[in-house]
């Protein structure tokens, strides 16, 4: 599903939501430009730079401490945006955010951002409704992480990436370790549970869904109480596979 591409021509669920007078408003401060794995889109705790409005891919922020250790928090696709810091009004997040599937986006300096922020409203109280919805997911992943068993959170991961992508998922067993936060070999074991369960098909760096309802029935409460908060702030359009 790709829904209305509009003045902007975007694939990005939060740019196709505005009025084509405020997407015109908007084609001044965007830059398409393609993604490529492992681009990073910004530093712990250095300025940010740009805002990325993804129509493709898949980006990852992690977490990372003083000794590096490293554990991912959230994940965005074409139904938001990248450095949401930035729409807060705060420059530099403690976070890393790279790319871990390429795509393509539309991206807009900060400033510029802040900018269109005060003269478009619609487009404002948007980006801070996907602020909060973001923000849900991270304290979602939390929760999952502190209190889930493995396969669910492993469960939960796989449909948020595809959710995102909507084919098979292009991610590594050390990905999957940095998402869940645990090691290499945890990763391995759980995957053979859900291919046992004809859930999915895994290789070495290529997931198949098989059977998203019962790999969904498996994740259980893990997955959907941030989905659930987008459809009731943001639009009913997204997750596009549930």
């Amino acid at each position: 599903m790709t829904g209305t591409r509009g003045i902007l021509e975007t694939d990005n669920i939060l740019l196709s939501l505005l009025t084509d007078q405020d997407q015109n408003a908007l084609i001044p401060w965007m830059e398409k430009i393609e993604l490529k794995q492992n681009d990073v889109l910004f530093q712990p705790l250095q300025e940010i730079e740009h805002v990325y409005f993804f129509d493709s891919g898949l980006s990852s922020e992690i977490a990372v401490n003083a000794d590096g250790i490293k554990i991912e928090v959230g994940c965005v696709g074409r139904e938001g945006m990248s450095g949401v810091p930035a729409v807060l009004g705060v420059g530099a997040s403690p976070h890393r955010s790279f790319m871990q599937v390429g795509g393509s986006a539309l991206r807009t300096r900060v400033s510029d951002l802040q900018r269109c922020m005060v003269q478009i409203p619609l487009f404002a109280g948007l980006l801070l409704r996907y602020a909060h919805v973001f923000m849900a997911q991270i304290a979602a992943t939390a929760l999952v992480n502190g209190r889930y068993k493995v396969e669910q959170r492993l469960a939960r991961w796989l449909l948020m990436s595809h959710d995102r992508l909507g084919g098979d998922l292009p991610l590594t067993h050390d990905f999957l370790a940095l998402m869940l936060g645990v090691r290499r070999p945890s990763v391995t074991d759980t995957l053979h549970l859900l291919e046992g369960e004809r859930l999915i098909k895994a290789s070495r760096s290529l997931i198949a869904i098989r059977q998203r309802e019962k790999l969904q029935a498996l994740a259980g409460d893990a997955y959907g109480a941030p989905e659930a908060e987008y459809r009731r702030l943001i639009s009913t359009r997204w997750p596009p596979t549930k």
